[in-house]
C-alpha cells in the first residue's frame, strides 16, 4: 500500500486529522484495511544482523512489526534495542513496554526514546511475572499496570508532560496498544476490562491466541454492544492467530501456558492429520479467514514461534490482504510486477 501523500518511502507520514501518529499501522486500520501484524523473535544476540534477517522473512506481508519486551519473562534482546535498528530500514515497529521490569521514570524515557527514532507504536503491557522466566530470582518492579501505563503515555502525547507535570518540549505522537485475551474466564468481565483499557487510552488491542471462533462472536458482540467500535474514540481489535506445530504441542501449549484456550476438536483435527505441522499452518489460515469475517474486527496479529518462515505462506494463502503490499525497505525501488495500490490520505 503506498499512501498518495507520503513522503520518502519508510519515512513518516504526515498526521492527518483525527490522527495520533505518523504511522503506517495507523493509517492502514483508520482507512479501513484488514491490518495483518506479526512480532519478531529477539535474538540472543549483540549481532544486528540477526534482528534484520529475522525482520526480511515478514517483507511483503504484514503492516507491522512487534518487538516483544522480554516476552515470558526471559531475557532476550531489548524490545528498544530491536526498534532502534528496525525503525532506521525504514520498518513499523510497534514497541512493547512492560511494567515487570522498570519504574515510571524509566518507562517515560523509553516512550520518549522510542518516539524519536520513529517507534509510531506502543503496546502497553503489565507483563508476566519473573517466575515464569529464566531468571526467577529477579526483582519485580511493577511500578505501574497496563492501565496506569497507558494514562501516562497518553498525557505524554495528548498534554505534553511527564506524570509529574513537568511539560514536554516535543511529545511522542504514538498510537497506543494494549492486549486482552477474550478466550479466558470470566468471559462476561472481558469487554468491560477493554472497556477500561479504552478510557485509559487503548486505540488498538492484539489479542491472545484465537482458536475458538464462536467465542470471538460472542465477545465481538458484547464489545460491539458496550459501542467501543464507533465514534472517534473506538478501537481496532487485532485477534491473535498461530500456527500449531503438532497435537502433542497443543497439548502441551494448553496444559502450561496460561490464558491460552485450544477446543479439544483443534487436537482432534491436528492428531488426524498425517502431516500435523502443515495441518497446523492450514488451520492458521482457516481461522484468519472465519477471523476476516467476524463484525467488527480490524486484522490478525500472527504469533508463529518457531515457525517464522511461515508467516508468509499463511497470510499468502489466506488472501485477506486483498492483494496490496505492505511497505518494506527495498520494495518501492523495485515494484516489478508488484501491484501498486494508492490509497487516499483520507
Amino acid at each position: 500500500m503506498i499512501f498518495d501523500d507520503e513522503p520518502t518511502p519508510g519515512e513518516g507520514l504526515p498526521i492527518l486529522p483525527g490522527h495520533v501518529s505518523p504511522g503506517r499501522l495507523e493509517r492502514v486500520l483508520r482507512a479501513g484495511k484488514f491490518a495483518v501484524t506479526t512480532e519478531i523473535d529477539p535474538p540472543d544476540s549483540a549481532d544486528p544482523d540477526e534482528v534484520f534477517k529475522r525482520a526480511a522473512i515478514f517483507d511483503g506481508y504484514v503492516d507491522a512489526i512487534n518487538a516483544t519486551d522480554g516476552s515470558g519473562a526471559n531475557c532476550h534482546m531489548s524490545s528498544v534495542g530491536v526498534c532502534s535498528l528496525l525503525t532506521r530500514r525504514g520498518y513499523a515497529m510497534v514497541m512493547q513496554i512492560s511494567c515487570r521490569d522498570r519504574n515510571r521514570i524509566a518507562i517515560q524515557g523509553e516512550i520518549l526514546g522510542g518516539a524519536a527514532m520513529g517507534v509510531a507504536n506502543i503496546m502497553c503491557l503489565t507483563g508476566d511475572g519473573v517466575q515464569a522466566g529464566d531468571h526467577p530470582q529477579a526483582k519485580p518492579v511493577f511500578d505501574l499496570d497496563c492501565m496506569s501505563l497507558l494514562e501516562i503515555a497518553r498525557g505524554m502525547r495528548d498534554d505534553a508532560h511527564f506524570e509529574s507535570g513537568r511539560k514536554l518540549a516535543v511529545p511522542p505522537r504514538v498510537f497506543l496498544g494494549a492486549a486482552e485475551n477474550p478466550f479466558a474466564p470470566p468471559f462476561e468481565w472481558r469487554p468491560h476490562r477493554l472497556a477500561k483499557k479504552v478510557a485509559a487510552g487503548a486505540q488498538f488491542i492484539q489479542t491472545q491466541y484465537c482458536y475458538d471462533i464462536p467465542r470471538l462472536k460472542a465477545f465481538m458482540s458484547q464489545v460491539r454492544d458496550l459501542g467501543l467500535l464507533e465514534g472517534p474514540n473506538r478501537v481496532y481489535i487485532m485477534v491473535g492467530v498461530g500456527p500449531l506445530a503438532s497435537a502433542k504441542s497443543a497439548t502441551w501449549i494448553r496444559e502450561h501456558v496460561p490464558g491460552v484456550h485450544i477446543p479439544d476438536s483443534v487436537i482432534k483435527r491436528l492428531a488426524g492429520a498425517e502431516k500435523q505441522k502443515a495441518e497446523g499452518r492450514q488451520l492458521c489460515i482457516d481461522l484468519i479467514q472465519e477471523i476476516r469475517e467476524v463484525e467488527g474486527v480490524s486484522g490478525v496479529h500472527v504469533m508463529a514461534y518457531r515457525q517464522e518462515e511461515a508467516v508468509a505462506e499463511i497470510i499468502q494463502s489466506s488472501g485477506v490482504l486483498e492483494g496490496r503490499v505492505p511497505w518494506y525497505p527495498g520494495r518501492d525501488g523495485h515494484l516489478g510486477k508488484q501491484k501498486r495500490e494508492t490509497c487516499p490520505a483520507h
